[in-house]
């Protein structure tokens, strides 16, 4: 199912993920200036189409290459013609086919390849030009975009939730960390986030994400510098055992929160 509406000139495409019944996932494209930021998922093809095919839009620029962002890269790169961006460390993972697990074959849908270009520092958008900030620790190669005259920065996968509870095996709490402290540094109010759409007070709460990171990492150094094992930890301060950590294979799992804070101290 998919939703439009219009948050400070910005087209944001609402993509919501079911599976027999249940929504298992959302996710955002956004359009700004003629500049289509990430792409959508695979699975939603069939409603996404008639969006696209009815927009203008220069060309497409990915916050990451991960499936749920790029999934209809390859029906725009075919049927569009337009140029596609995306960090340099994910250009060889978009010439990839469906390079990820079968359980996210199964969520987001079969990803075919495509041909990317490297972004550089600064995009231009047909009146706008963004700057590029390089905000990995969700993926290598994660940017965020922020235009400075209207103050609005495109998050990616950086914010999502205040309360991070699970995260992937390849993902690092101490990197997420310093990418935040970079974002907050540039003058924003507005945050559009891959998976929570518009956050009109999106500073505030991208802080607020911040200090509850800050003190979870505080207090995970405590507990290891007592002796405490990572999984004691886990249980500790994560005792709800998600879905997605069994449905995932341990790809998703609280468990990945507290190595990575681990691997930063020792």
């Amino acid at each position: 199912m998919i939703n439009v509406v219009t948050n400070e000139d910005v087209i944001c495409i609402d993509g919501n993920v079911q599976r027999s019944g249940i929504k298992v996932g959302t996710v955002y494209s956004f359009l700004v200036d003629g500049m289509l930021i990430d792409t959508g998922t695979q699975c939603l093809e069939a409603e996404l189409i008639p969006i696209y095919e009815h927009q203008s839009f220069d060309l497409v620029t990915l916050t990451h290459s991960h499936e749920d962002h790029s999934g209809l890269a390859p029906w725009i790169q075919r049927h569009k013609n337009v140029p596609i961006y995306v960090h340099p460390k994910g250009i060889n993972i978009c010439a990839q086919h469906c390079p990820y697990p079968k359980y996210r074959q199964l969520t987001w849908g079969v990803r075919t390849p495509f041909d990317a270009l490297p972004l550089g520092d600064e995009i231009q958008s047909r009146s706008q030009e963004w700057k590029v900030i390089y905000t990995p620790g969700h993926a290598d190669d994660h940017v965020s975009f922020f235009h400075e005259q209207t103050g609005r920065l495109f998050s990616g996968d950086l914010f999502v939730t205040t309360r991070t509870k699970v995260i992937m095996d390849s993902e690092s709490i101490p990197i997420i960390i310093n990418s935040i402290r970079t974002l907050l540094r540039f003058d924003f109010q507005s945050l559009f986030c891959g998976h929570s759409g518009y956050i009109k007070d999106g500073k505030s709460m991208l802080k607020q994400k911040l200090d509850y990171l800050e003190n979870l990492s505080g207090e995970v150094g405590k507990l290891h510098k007592e002796g405490c094992s990572i999984d004691e930890i886990a249980q500790m301060l994560f005792p709800k055992k998600y879905p997605i950590i069994a449905f995932s294979e341990g790809e998703w799992d609280s468990r990945h929160i507290i190595s990575s804070i681990v691997s930063s101290i020792e």
